[in-house]
């Protein structure tokens, strides 16, 4: 149970109880605190488009999505932004995402993103929001695979010990979620998966490895494409 509570503390703002123990370990839990923030998503979004027009509805779903997670991985994406998009070395670009603020690129990933999550929210299914925060975290026990860009900071301190049991509890996991849609439950697992592949790749090509910036930058990316998926294949 510690390792479960330790990934609801890190991926969200929930209050849990006592001081969980932070291991590798809690990677297994990621895809099972995704699917709880999508069910709790989805649902709000449900009751909410009841109530409200659609522009608006999708409004309060993205400040909903930013306020369960603490605005974490968005967080990340304005870092690795400004990181990846400067036309510097790889070590200022290091240098850069220890810098605490937004520059022109970040700011533009952010807006961009938002734009796209809030775009593809107006018309869609609620399972689609569902899958989004799922496949997204587990697009992170994946990217957590690729070597890492420097051997301190928080990237480090998770991934160490990371093994093939927590991948696989993680992708089972997935795989039992995923399984009840058919193909286009595939579908939206493949391309989460080929956007975490780019994201990471695009990542390694910049700055020789993964950070927890770039982290960040792939689950956001991911949601917003599992989003815009969804929309397109689920009625």
């Amino acid at each position: 149970m510690n390792d479960l509570r330790a990934a609801c503390a890190l991926l969200t703002i929930l209050p849990i109880r006592g001081e969980p123990v932070f291991s590798a370990r809690a990677f297994s839990f990621f895809p099972l605190v995704g699917a709880a923030l999508g069910l709790a998503l989805a649902v709000s979004f449900y009751l909410a488009r009841l109530i409200l027009p659609p522009l608006v509805c999708a409004a309060f779903v993205v400040a909903l999505w930013a306020l369960l997670t603490g605005g974490l991985h968005l967080d990340g994406l304005g870092d690795a932004c400004d990181a990846l998009f400067a036309a510097v070395s790889r070590e200022r670009r290091l240098e850069i995402l220890r810098d605490e603020h937004l520059g022109a690129f970040g700011a533009t990933g952010l807006v961009l993103i938002l734009l796209l999550k809030f775009s593809a929210l107006t018309q869609i299914h609620p399972l689609a929001i569902f899958f989004a925060p799922l496949l997204a975290r587990w697009a992170l026990v994946y990217a957590a695979t690729f070597p890492l860009a420097r051997r301190q900071g928080m990237a480090v301190f998770f991934t160490q010990g990371l093994t093939r049991r927590e991948i696989t509890l993680a992708t089972l996991t997935v795989f039992v979620c995923v399984l009840p849609l058919g193909w286009t439950g595939v579908v939206m697992w493949v391309v989460a998966a080929l956007v975490a592949t780019l994201g990471a790749r695009f990542a390694l090509g910049r700055l020789g490895g993964l950070t927890g910036d770039v982290y960040g930058m792939i689950c956001e990316s991911v949601e917003v494409s599992v989003l815009m998926v969804g929309a397109v294949f689920i009625r």
